[in-house]
């Protein structure tokens, strides 16, 4: 079994995600769970794992959505379910996304 490596609390989300990864296509995904460090998200084909791109999803935030757009890299790619998790590490995001996130997982 592998050791936890996340270094944030988690918290269920499930929203649609878009995912828009360097030289290639944007494809749709599905958000697993959240944390302040990074994203999951389920798609329908593997990603390369090191691969960085552009994730954009929405939390509700104090009742109104809030759209959360950031570069991120894949840091895993499991199968399963007939789908790929890729867990995606925050590569950099704005303040607004932070406090976005604070909120949502308080």
């Amino acid at each position: 079994m592998l050791a936890e490596q996340r270094k944030s609390v988690r918290k269920v989300l499930r929203t649609r995600a878009m995912l828009a990864m360097e030289g290639e296509a944007p494809i749709l995904g599905k958000t697993t769970d959240v944390g302040a460090n990074g994203v999951s998200i389920s798609v329908p084909a593997p990603l390369i794992v090191g691969q960085a791109g552009q994730v954009t999803f929405d939390l509700m935030v104090d009742g109104k959505f809030t759209t959360i757009s950031a570069r991120a890299k894949a840091l895993y790619c499991i199968f399963s379910n007939g789908e790929f998790k890729i867990g995606f590490q925050f590569l950099h995001l704005e303040l607004s996304a932070v406090t976005a996130l604070a909120r949502y997982l308080r």
